[in-house]
């Protein structure tokens, strides 16, 4: 059981973990292959996605544009040929993505004990959008644009340490991907939540799947103010 009294500042990613990302994808991929009479579940889909989306983070490019290689993949991978509007589809729903319905108030009980720090494979104007929706104010925020790099790359990790200024065992990191997240983040010291929220890819979701040890595996947000908070007041 994690000892959360030796934490003092709480790391997230943001997409999957604060933001239901799977139903924005989803609600923008299905539609545009319907159109193109093209039939898959979301499983696959997410699936695909998550192959695909790696592919283009490397060498590193805006995130605005790992969204439109997405589209374009998904193209060659089911023998369509996507339009301008098709691949701007993508990166301009980012901003409407909606935070998971506990994802709120379980970061607002967490800022009255922690400092709290975002870790996100994004641009710093697509977070800025989605920070809006997430109604707290992070004491750090460090995204892929300013580490011209996207997790599990060790760097990005690196300069969220370099900027706020703890000693690793005082960092918990907490995120949805053990490929993204559990893995990079517990190589460097760091210890880590896992939240394993519903998808339609159970486990895994729209990223690569992989095999990692996280300290502690929750299944919401809620789960983890309960805990974390209760450490501090104990």
């Amino acid at each position: 059981m994690l000892d959360f009294s030796r934490f003092r500042v709480l790391t997230f990613d943001c997409y999957g973990t604060l933001v239901d990302w799977e139903s924005g994808i989803l609600s923008v991929l299905q539609p545009l292959l319907l159109r193109r009479g093209k039939a898959i579940d979301d499983s696959r889909l997410l699936e695909l996605y998550g192959d695909l989306e790696l592919q283009a983070e490397s060498p590193y490019q805006p995130y605005r544009d790992v969204l439109r290689a997405v589209v374009r993949g998904l193209g060659q991978q089911l023998h369509f040929t996507p339009t301008t509007d098709d691949e701007e589809a993508l990166p301009e729903s980012l901003r409407k993505w909606m935070p998971w319905p506990d994802t709120v108030e379980a970061l607002q009980r967490l800022k009255k004990q922690y400092q709290l720090a975002i870790i996100s494979n994004v641009d710093d104007d697509l977070f800025a959008a989605t920070a809006r929706h997430l109604q707290v104010q992070f004491d750090h925020v460090i995204t892929a644009e300013q580490a011209q790099c996207y997790k599990p790359c060790l760097e990005i990790f690196g300069l969220a340490l370099s900027r706020i200024g703890v000693a690793p065992e005082r960092v918990l990191h907490v995120g949805q991907s053990v490929y993204h997240d559990v893995i990079p983040a517990k190589s460097i010291g760091l210890s880590t939540v896992w939240v394993n929220r519903p998808s339609a890819r159970p486990g895994v979701g729209a990223v690569k799947a992989a095999h990692g040890r996280p300290d502690l595996e929750i299944s919401d947000l809620a789960s983890l103010a309960r805990a974390a908070v209760t450490a501090r007041t104990a």
